[in-house]
């Protein structure tokens, strides 16, 4: 028999609060069976220079930065393809089945840009692992598909209802508490 699982995904504009809520959700739940990943800004002197990227057992990488030169780009940001391919795809390749919590912040353009994190997305929302993820406001392909995942509850934040969608998501992750 498939365990019970969620499939809950949370957007909004940048800055609203998603990474926190998903943090503090996480926090809130107590569980010891939760894999994978978020995102931050890196900043040098109050002004963005790109992104990096925390697995959750504390193994941390650059995703993008202003001074990554190469083809894979997203704006004005180079993305690490291979270094996010090598460090944290495989966290989402690990374990598809049973019970247990993937947090995915977030399924953007940059991580788009790499096919086998795509791919380990899909095969994780076609499994009976719950997910958690942040997925961008706006986006083609991949971005739109996901949201568009008819088992999934999507979450839209702002910085008014950011609180409120926190604990409506924690009480649909609740059963989690039992089972991790």
């Amino acid at each position: 028999m498939a365990s019970k699982c969620a499939k809950i995904l949370l957007t909004g504009l940048p800055g609203c609060g998603k990474t926190t809520a998903i943090m503090r959700i996480v926090a809130d739940l107590g569980c010891e069976n939760v894999k994978g990943f978020y995102t931050q800004e890196i900043r040098e002197s109050g002004v963005r220079k790109g992104f990096c990227w925390k697995r959750l057992d504390g193994i941390e990488g650059i995703l993008s930065h202003i001074d990554i030169k190469g083809r894979c780009r997203v704006g004005r940001y180079g993305v690490d393809v291979a270094g996010f391919e090598r460090l944290v795809v495989p966290v989402l390749e690990a374990g598809r089945s049973g019970s247990g919590l993937f947090i995915i912040d977030e399924i953007g353009k940059m991580e788009c840009l790499s096919e086998r994190f795509v791919g380990a997305v899909r095969r994780l929302f076609k499994s009976d692992v719950s997910i958690l993820a942040t997925v961008a406001k706006k986006g083609a392909g991949f971005i739109a598909e996901v949201k568009n995942y008819r088992e999934a509850k999507l979450f839209d934040m702002t910085t008014q209802n950011r609180d409120k969608i926190a604990e409506e998501i924690l009480q649909n992750l609740s059963f989690l508490k039992q089972e991790l």
